[in-house]
């Protein structure tokens, strides 16, 4: 029991930031939009970035395709690390290419470890369920 609190808290807390953050550039999208074409972003990829935000982190935080959501996430951290925060002689942008890291490690253990027992996944592959019982279950360690 202990073990599957951990597991959604942790969920939570790795999707919050992306669901908090694809909420806001939908509700400030021209605001968003202007400052990433600046940086060379276009709209197109704007948009795309807010969808997966909203996506995988609303999967994670449910646990329902929460290993792709992750893996999918992880990567995002660790371009936009690359590609936006690599002036380390700016201790901001260090600080932010070292978060992106550390979340997209969370977000590479949650890929491997699984949602845990308090996740749609393991709702949907409970084999006393009508209809279920012959679906594959993700392992739940």
């Amino acid at each position: 029991m202990l073990e599957n609190l951990i597991l959604l808290a942790s969920r939570l807390l790795l999707a919050w930031i992306f669901v908090h953050e694809g909420v806001f550039l939908v509700m400030n999208f021209d605001v968003a939009a202007t400052g990433m074409i600046k940086i060379g972003v276009s709209r197109y990829l704007l948009v795309a970035t807010i969808a997966l935000q909203l996506i995988a982190g609303t999967a994670i935080a449910a646990g329902w395709y929460s290993r792709a959501g992750a893996a999918a996430l992880g990567l995002f951290c660790m371009a936009t690390a690359l590609l936006f925060h690599t002036n380390f002689a700016n201790r901001n942008e260090l600080l932010h290419f070292e978060k992106d890291l550390a979340i997209a490690g969370g977000m590479f253990l949650l890929m491997l470890r699984g949602a845990g027992g308090w996740s749609v996944e393991a709702f949907l592959t409970r084999p006393s369920w009508p209809g279920l019982a012959g679906r594959p279950s993700t392992p739940q360690h």
